[in-house]
């Protein structure tokens, strides 16, 4: 079962939510196999203040949608899991 969900994260304002974000990965780490993050662009050279993440999870999807639960917690932030099979 480990490595068939994902979890999509959009985050709006990363000044705001990025010490929750970062507690909610950082409690559930074990259960994460693959973290990318995609901030957005717009041409210029000013880090962006929203993005989106995915994550790969290693665990059942029960504990994932667990970690949605908690990141939908977090002001600003929205995810969704993804079941693959």
């Amino acid at each position: 079962m480990g490595g068939s969900s994902l979890i999509a994260v959009r985050i709006e304002n990363r000044e705001d939510s990025a010490v929750e974000v970062q507690r909610v990965l950082t409690k559930n780490g074990c259960d994460i196999a693959v973290r990318v993050g995609l901030h957005d662009r717009d041409g210029s050279n000013v880090c962006s203040p929203s993005g989106t993440m995915i994550l790969q999870m290693s665990c059942g999807p029960d504990q994932a949608k667990n970690v949605v639960k908690e990141l939908q917690e977090i002001k600003g932030v929205r995810a969704q899991f993804i079941d693959l099979f």
